[in-house]
Parts: C-alpha cells; structure tokens; sequence
C-alpha cells in the first residue's frame, strides 16, 4: 500500500498536551484509567464509544494482557556547542561502551553538529563530550570526557537528564514536574527507553487488580523505544524501520503460547507489543524466547500469528504506528473509526485517549 492512503486532517486542538485531569494533586493518581476509549469491533464494523477502565470488559478469565515494560530514563540533555555556543540537544538512545563512554545519540539540530565538535552540559559545563562518528541523517556517536566511575557518570547524566516527552508536546508548553512520573507506565521496570509505550499509560494500579481478580493474565516483553523516524517513501514496502532492542524471556513466552494454544485471547497493548510478538513468531502459532533487535515494519495486507485483540493510542497521519494499527484492524475500519474519534473530540498523541481492536 501507499503512505497517502495514511494520511487524513487532524485538527491541532485533538493533540493532547497532558493527561486527563493533570493537576498536579490529579496526575499520579487512578485518574490514568478514565481516559476516552474508542472499541472498534473488527467483525461487524462497531465502534463504541467507552472509559479505559471499561477494556475489562472486553478481556475473559485465562486471557492474556501483554505489555512493554521498558522504563523511560531521563535521556534529554541540554547543552551548547564549542566556540558558537548555539543551543543542542542530545537524546541518549544507548550505551556502546560503558569503559570509553560512549553513546549512541540523536542530535537536534543535526545539521550543526559534525565529526569533532565539542558538546558541553550543565550549568557550569561541567561535563564534555565530543562527536566521533555519524551513524544516521540525526545519529552520532559521541564520547563523554570524564573521569570518575561509570555509577558516578550514570548519576551525573540522570541528574543532567530530562524526562524524553515529544517535541510535538514541548512546542505547547515546557516539561511538568509530574511529567517524570506520569511519562511512564506503572509496570515500568527495565531502564532503556527515550519515549513511553503510550498505550501502557493508561494502566492504574486499580486496573491492574481488577483484572488479576478477573483472573486475566499478564505477561511482559521489553522493547525499548527509539525516537522514530518519519517514513518518506510512498511504497511502504521500501521503508526501513530504526533497530531497536528487545527481549522476550521464556517463560513470558511459554505463557503467551499456552493461552494461545487453548484457545484463549492475547491482547496485545501498543504497536511495540504488537511489533515485537510478531517478531518473535518462528513456527505457525507460537513464539520463541528472543533477545536481540528488531526493525520489523507492519504494514497491509499482513497476517497477524498471535494477537487477537490491541489496545492502542490514537497516532498521527502517516505514522508507522498509525499503519501499524490499520494492519490489525482493516485499513477501511480502522480509517472510519478515527474520523469517528475526530467527530467525536477524542484527545491524539501520547498522552491523549485510546482505542481497542476486538
């Protein structure tokens, strides 16, 4: 299919800024879970209209909930450049070499920052690093000049750090003091990725109780989110996803095969979920432990092994998510189900409303 099948008007006043209800006092609180959720029925074309606590409903006892339990880290570094002073940015996607400490980053703007220069943080500047090689059009690999131990550079980078939220959010208003905690999933529990599973946000510890009590089960992977990149070629099939790491162990894997096998619903939440089962498919019906990379792109016409329902946020025109999405649950439905969501002022973007493919 084509990236212009895609694309459709989003009104800028749709883009949610912050979460429901966001007052500070709010903002922690089980309030995550009253979030809009539109449900698209994929065998009838319904769609009803619903709150995110109600997705319980639409899950049965030895069901499977599936998520991404990546933890963001505080990967947004401020600094300026040697000699201009001109204001970067520096996005810490991953460690290479923690004795040589060197990184993989994005920089913004890219365009200025080339092999040698050097990049200093902090207020008093107190901390270097020099570009030493370009991966991508906004990757570099950089070297940070310091001299302590890798636990006390670690703090250092953390305390320096800011919490990740998308450009799109900081062109409406600067970072929150909540935004650390509120940016992050509640199961969050292994360090490494520099934007949320967004659909993994709405998840209160309340919900989480009703269903165990429900007897749904859980099962986690880790696939630790990049910043993405915009696709800019209209045959889908020529684009190429960022690698971005993951981990599957084996006895997630042995439960999500079990449920599947007798029978039961694995619902996936987010695109990443989505993303990384299908990547870890080897023979028909079942999943593998895996640890690796994956730049699996999904895209129409596919057929999906594993899910049978996804949980997912409302993305932007022309987005691999959004294509992702329309993959699971029809181009046509799912394109009619976001002109609904837009005649009907559901909030886009991370922190925005939800949607349920059943």
């Amino acid at each position: 299919m084509k990236l212009s099948y895609f694309n459709f008007n989003l009104p800028k006043e749709l883009i949610a800024d912050r979460p429901v209800n966001a007052e500070e006092k709010n903002v922690l609180s089980q309030d995550r879970d009253s979030s809009r959720l539109l449900v698209l029925h994929r065998d009838s074309g319904k769609i009803e209209h619903r709150q995110f606590k109600d997705m319980i409903d639409y899950v049965d006892t030895d069901d499977v909930v599936v998520v991404n339990n990546t933890k963001v880290f505080p990967a947004r570094l401020d600094g300026e450049k040697e000699k201009t002073g001109a204001h970067i940015t520096v996005f810490l996607l991953r460690e290479l070499n923690e004795e040589m400490r060197l990184w993989d980053v994005v920089v913004e703007p890219a365009r200025k920052i080339r092999i040698g220069n050097k990049l200093y943080f902090g207020e008093d500047e107190s901390l270097l690093a020099e570009v030493i090689d370009n991966t991508t059009s906004r990757g570099r690999t950089v070297r940070f000049l310091y001299d302590g131990t890798h636990e006390e550079f670690v703090r250092l980078i953390k305390s320096m750090g800011k919490t990740p939220i998308p450009d799109y959010i900081l062109k409406m208003r600067d970072i929150e003091s909540w935004d650390k905690d509120r940016y992050q999933t509640i199961y969050a529990s292994v360090e490494g990725s520099v934007a949320a599973p967004a659909a993994g946000l709405h998840f209160s510890p309340h919900l989480r109780k009703r269903l165990e009590i429900k007897d749904v089960k859980w099962a986690e992977l880790t696939l630790h989110l990049g910043l993405g990149s915009t696709i800019e070629v209209e045959d889908l099939s020529k684009h190429r996803m960022s690698a971005e790491e993951m981990h599957l162990d084996e006895e997630n894997c042995n439960l999500i095969n079990e449920v599947h096998a007798n029978g039961h619903r694995v619902c996936c939440v987010g695109a990443t979920t989505l993303r990384a089962l299908e990547t870890a498919v080897t023979t028909p019906g079942k999943i593998c432990p895996y640890d690796g990379w994956t730049n699996k792109f999904i895209f129409p016409p596919y057929d999906f092994t594993i899910a049978d329902m996804v949980i997912s946020n409302l993305h932007f025109p022309s987005s691999s998510q959004f294509i992702m999405i329309s993959a699971f649950g029809g181009p046509e439905l799912t394109h009619e189900a976001y002109q609904e969501a837009i005649r009907e002022k559901y909030r886009f973007g991370a922190y925005g409303d939800a949607m349920m493919i059943v």
